[in-house]
């Protein structure tokens, strides 16, 4: 048996979409002059971030009957992710979210959802054998509308039923919800259940409140349950916070090209490294730098899948970040003696 099977599997629940990526940035939609297709959605680039990296992972949602809605999953199977957990509606088409590129690799979003098929989603479609699993993790898109609210509830109390870790991430798009207050409200609803959550500094800004991205406000996110938050600061790295101790994580420097899937690109390495050794959580630093290495790396390029590294990718990236400090304060120590003489 390969060490790829015997590794515990990660559940991915939520959706899959088409981006389209203009493909020139720092301009808007109507006067980009082409868009590259990707495929995306936070979950599924969740689980293919596992698989690059070497974990198991399975994807469960709902695509459309469409070219589209198979070609995704077959890229999931391409990727090694299990697809048995996908179902297909023939009536409704799969998402499509148009991404505008700022000149300095930040992203918004235009969706076309009306409804799509991973909004469709039924709690009687979903695999309870599949979402069985050894962690499982969500966002909160799929909390938004009816049936498939229902279907991620249902999911999340199998997979806990079952004791399944619970990872939360919940990749706030606002202008999906139909108000502030009903996304602040849906997304919070389901924090208390998940015994680890990552939150961007904009996400913590918007379910707090507050304009203050501080340690009081972040630990306001705490519950009883909750073994583990995590803060991402874009190019400041990340901080986290256990019941013990908190602390923080420098990023890498990189030209940002597009930041979409970097915070997927994150989530996927980190939880590739807990999902069997959940004592890890006690050695945060070293796994959050891998995290942090993976997240830059997929800043570089366009597209969020495309740009997912692998484990020899990442592994080679924070080593040749390491010579070059190493280099630098070689050269910088060299410097410093000359002068004194």
């Amino acid at each position: 048996m390969s060490s790829t099977r015997e590794k515990g599997l990660i559940v991915s629940f939520g959706e899959m979409l088409i981006d389209l990526v203009p493909t020139e940035s720092g301009v808007s939609l109507a006067e980009s002059p082409g868009f590259l297709k990707a495929p995306g959605g936070a979950p599924a680039n969740v689980a293919i971030a596992v698989t690059r990296l070497g974990g198991r992972s399975a994807f469960v949602g709902k695509l459309g009957g469409d070219e589209f809605g198979h070609m995704l999953a077959g890229i999931l199977r391409e990727n090694g992710v299990d697809d048995k957990g996908v179902s297909f509606d023939k009536g409704a088409r799969t998402a499509l979210a148009f991404v505008t590129l700022r000149s300095d690799g930040e992203r918004g979003f235009m969706f076309y959802r009306n409804p799509s098929a991973d909004m469709l989603l039924r709690p009687d479609e979903l695999n309870l054998e599949l979402i069985r699993s050894v962690l499982f993790h969500y966002g909160s898109i799929s909390l938004i509308t009816e049936p498939c609210r229902s279907a991620h509830l249902k999911a999340m109390e199998v997979a806990k039923e079952a004791g399944a870790l619970l990872s939360y991430d919940p990749n706030l798009r606002e202008p999906l919800w139909p108000s502030p207050e009903e996304a602040r409200k849906q997304i919070m609803s389901v924090c208390d259940k998940a015994e680890i959550i990552k939150v961007s500094d904009v996400e913590l800004e918007f379910l707090t409140e507050n304009k203050t991205i501080d340690d009081e406000s972040a630990m306001s996110l705490w519950h009883p349950n909750l073994k583990l938050l995590l803060v991402t600061l874009g190019e400041d790295g990340c901080r986290y916070y256990t019941k013990k101790f908190h602390g923080a994580v420098q990023t890498f420097n990189v030209n940002a090209v597009d930041t979409t899937g970097a915070g997927d690109s994150f989530v996927g390495a980190f939880l590739s490294k807990i999902v069997d050794d959940q004592s890890v959580l006690e050695e945060e630093k070293k796994v959050l730098r891998f995290a942090n290495a993976c997240g830059a790396i997929t800043t570089t390029k366009k597209g969020a899948i495309l740009a997912l590294p692998s484990d020899s990718e990442a592994l080679s990236f924070i080593k040749d970040n390491q010579r070059r400090k190493e280099n630098t304060f070689r050269v910088g120590y060299v410097s410093c003696l000359h002068s004194s003489l």
